[in-house]
């Protein structure tokens, strides 16, 4: 355990911010598979809606360094490849 005033203070924030970023990460998850569960029913609008939210849920995950910056453009690449191939 930290002994100092500011070694607790520091290990008081790595836990807030662990768990923000725990939640930012499972947010972007559940709206990649809510993308993928649309694209694969063939349903248009829902996909366009969803791959919307989590494309804007990808950039400001990136935003806040949670994730990298290139990962967020491949996760958004991916998944608008597989929007496009609705037919």
């Amino acid at each position: 355990m930290a002994n100092h005033k500011s070694s607790i203070k520091r290990a008081r924030q790595t836990i807030v911010r662990t768990e923000r970023n725990r939640a930012e990460k499972s947010r972007m998850k559940t709206l990649r598979k809510r993308v993928l569960i649309a694209i694969a029913s063939g349903d248009k609008a829902v996909a366009a809606t969803a791959s919307a939210a989590f494309s804007s849920a990808v950039d400001k995950a990136a935003k806040h360094n949670v994730i990298h910056s290139n990962k967020a453009a491949n996760l958004k690449s991916k998944t608008a490849k597989a929007f496009a191939g609705i037919a």
